[in-house]
């Protein structure tokens, strides 16, 4: 079945079964591979991307559902909080081994769109649901803090 999905800001059309998970859209049909498989059931947040401005789990969300929405992926990430979440992660060096990181960073950035003054229990309750294999959480908190006082929060 046809599907036309806006992402990253263009209008893409794909042939595949309604409940083809978004994640292997993307990244098998569009090759937009910034967005990670981690577990397949929406506990890590991998594969977290923005459908119409809010985080959702690429990894359980048919294809179906995001008809007539907007996709943001890492790939299409873009504004000031975005540049400032991508300043703060490489002046703290976040990432280490860097699978989790364009899920962590899609999530902080829906955080700070949404409230850019964060608390330290603001970042961790907006990404409890992001998994870091290698236990980076110190730095990513304090990126996202940082993040948000170069937004004037």
């Amino acid at each position: 079945m046809k599907f036309v999905i806006n992402v990253n800001k263009e209008q893409r059309t794909v042939d595949v079964d309604p409940d083809t998970p978004l994640l292997w859209v993307l990244r098998d049909e569009m090759r937009l591979t910034g967005t990670k498989f981690g577990c397949g059931v929406a506990q890590c947040g991998a594969c977290t991307v923005h459908v119409d401005g809010a985080p959702r789990r690429a990894c359980v969300t048919p294809v179906s559902a995001v008809e007539g929405g907007e996709v943001v992926t890492i790939e299409g990430l873009a504004g000031a909080e975005a540049d400032a979440v991508r300043e703060a992660w490489a002046e703290y060096d976040t990432p280490q081994c860097g699978y989790c990181q364009s899920g962590q960073i899609m999530t902080a950035v829906a955080l700070l769109s949404a409230k850019p003054n964060v608390t330290d229990a603001d970042i961790d309750n907006a990404l409890a649901g992001n998994i870091c294999r290698c236990a980076t959480y110190v730095r990513i908190r304090k990126a996202v803090k940082a993040a948000s006082a170069k937004l004037g929060g």
